[in-house]
């Protein structure tokens, strides 16, 4: 039978097949369903600082709401205060104790002080190890590339020298050059890469003329992305690769693999398919093995990956121009009469 495991942020697993941060960590009957179908960690839900704050703001508008509307009483809400990321912390604690796989973190904070302070806190849980996610959307046209890299950069570094659990990096595919950065990243002491965060985008309601944010899943293809830049990286950094974003079965993981992942993180998947689903991933990923004989998935990771590929336009622009150049052949498999 062939041997399935493998590492991220060099931490042994029993298998490629990760949970993404997602809200199944709400629901312990979910977990327990998702680790006997096979899973083999789970990263919990970020903690967002950005959230914190807002339901400070929220709760504080809740208990001043009825206030001074009687002059015996200043406060009928005297001395509560939000309890910050402790709710967060303790459910992942719970998590911990309640499964038997490795439990990650993710975290995301706004300023460098917060990155510090939380990174320490989850630290203490007994996580696995901790992901970076470094949302982040500009929204003026002040901030440079090179000013948000450093930044980001800066606090890897940080966080490399105060704790001692592996660090993993979960970036955005929008950098200009998002080899280079990762490499910086890898040079600075990521354990691990994720590629790529999904950001979630605004949407309008035309009828009612207001903002909307829809929780839409993945699609099929929306891996090609995260693909590409694992068989481009396969071979030159240290960091574990994993990659997200669209990975909806088996194929799609075995594909990853050959490229160069290490493993995979899945969220709409399992949403789509209930959790059963993995383990039909994972008995594919073994059945595929046993008809190759591959004995281990270092047999054949990154096979398919720039630095091992026959093919020396398959991740490269020349492709795109080949592509271009039988352009007449979609017509016939879509003609317009």
């Amino acid at each position: 039978m062939a041997d399935l495991r493998t590492k991220f942020m060099g931490v042994e697993l029993k298998n490629p097949i990760i949970l993404g941060a997602s809200n199944f960590v709400e629901d312990p009957i979910a977990i327990q369903k998702i680790e006997r179908a096979g899973v083999a960690a789970i990263v919990y839900r970020s903690l967002f600082e950005e959230q914190i704050h807002l339901e400070q703001i929220q709760l504080q508008d809740q208990l001043g709401e009825y206030d001074h509307r009687n002059a015996e009483m200043q406060n009928i809400f005297p001395n509560i205060t939000h309890g910050g990321a402790k709710e967060h912390l303790f459910k992942l604690e719970k998590l911990i104790s309640s499964v038997t796989i490795p439990v990650f973190a993710s975290l995301n904070a706004m300023y460098d002080e917060s990155w510090e302070e939380y990174a320490l806190a989850l630290e203490k849980t007994g996580i696995a190890g901790l992901e970076l996610n470094f949302y982040d959307v500009p929204v003026d046209g002040i901030s440079s590339g090179s000013d948000i890299e450093e930044r980001q950069i800066r606090i890897l570094s940080k966080l490399k020298s105060i704790i001692k659990i592996p660090i993993s990096v979960k970036l955005s595919s929008f950098y200009a050059n998002p080899l280079n950065i990762i490499s910086k990243m890898d040079q600075a002491g990521a354990n691990g890469v994720v590629l790529f965060n999904r950001f979630f985008q605004p949407e309008i309601n035309i009828e009612t003329e207001e903002f909307y944010y829809p929780f839409d899943l993945t699609h099929p293809k929306d891996y090609q992305l995260s693909l590409r830049f694992a068989g481009l990286l396969f071979g030159t950094i240290k960091a574990d690769i994993c990659t997200s974003r669209g990975i909806s079965d088996g194929n799609d993981l075995i594909k990853m693999l050959l490229a160069g992942a290490d493993t995979v993180q899945v969220v709409s998947a399992i949403y789509r398919n209930k959790a059963s689903h993995i383990t039909s991933m994972i008995e594919m990923l073994e059945e595929w093995m046993d008809a190759r004989d591959y004995k281990t998935i270092g047999d054949f990771r990154g096979k398919l990956s720039m630095k091992n590929s026959k093919d020396p336009y398959a991740y490269k622009r020349a492709q795109y121009v080949d592509i271009l150049m039988k352009s007449n052949e979609i017509l016939k498999k879509y003609p317009m009469v």
